[in-house]
Parts: C-alpha cells; structure tokens; sequence
C-alpha cells in the first residue's frame, strides 16, 4: 500500500488488489454534522465551496480533529460557523460512510433545540434560519445540494414520524 500525504490528515490511498489491480482512494478525518433549532427555524449556514465553484446551504459541520470527540467537534462546529452554542449536549441520531467506494471517512449527525446565540457567524459564512420547507425548497432549486447534508437533513425528519 502507498500513502501519498495531500494534507494534514488527507492522504491519497494506493492499494493493490487481486494479482494485478491498484484501487485509489482518499482517507480524510471523519466529519460531524449538526442540525440546531433556534424556535422552530433550522440554523442553516451558506459559504462559497471551492471545489464546485458555488455558494452551497449546509448545517454547520467540519473535520473531527485528532484529539476531539465528534461531539465536542458538533458543538464547536455549530459555535465557530453560526455564533450559537448548545446549551445541552447534542444527540447523535444517525452515522454513515458518504462515499466508501472512494473516501475512508465517516460522517456523525447530531440535533440540538437548546441553542443561544452568543456570538457571530465565522468570516466568510452567512447564516440563515429557515424552515423545514425553505430547506426543501433550496434543495430543489440544488442549492442545499451536499448529498451528506440532505440525507441527514431527512433522516432527522424521519426520526420525528
């Protein structure tokens, strides 16, 4: 196996397989997603992503760093980019590989209603409270269009049925 160090903790992954193959793949640290109520709005955040060119609709989320929990990162994370600090722990609800035939990583979702605002959002990130239809109403319009944000976006809505 070669391991080709792109970044702090992001490397390009070389494996042989079978006699003959090389499979690639990218392992990145694993990622914490939060999904905050503020009376009844969804604290949603918008930033340019370089990758794509465009300004996306997220919940605020990051890289769990070496040394932190993937709660502390939910809570730091949702603190950093919106300027709310929970009140109360998070709830994790669900877990997922975003992509395991091409990342090594794991995404952990948590929700929190007890949020207070303490502070303003990180430069560069605009923050939005909408509602559950202004979320799907953005993802139609493929502007809340990060596949990892919108699949823990319903599955959150189908822990409320």
């Amino acid at each position: 196996m070669k391991i080709t160090k792109l970044y702090t903790e992001i490397s390009l992954i070389e494996k042989k397989f079978k006699k003959d193959k090389i499979f690639y793949f990218i392992k990145t640290p694993n990622v914490a997603i939060t999904i905050a109520k503020s009376k009844n709005k969804f604290l949603i955040v918008s930033q340019k992503r370089i990758a794509i060119n465009k300004t996306t609709y997220e919940f605020p989320g990051g890289f769990i760093d070496k040394g932190f929990t993937a709660l502390q990162t939910a809570k730091n994370e949702l603190h950093e980019e919106t300027g709310y600090k929970c009140l109360k722990n998070p709830k994790q609800f669900v877990s997922f590989y975003p992509e395991p035939g091409r990342l090594k990583c794991k995404y952990f979702c948590f929700f929190t209603d007890k949020v207070l605002k303490k502070g303003k959002p990180e430069k560069d990130i605009n923050l939005h409270l909408l509602s559950k239809n202004q979320i799907f109403n953005l993802i139609k319009k493929n502007k809340f269009n990060h596949a990892s944000h919108v699949y823990a976006f319903l599955s959150y809505l189908n822990l409320k049925k």
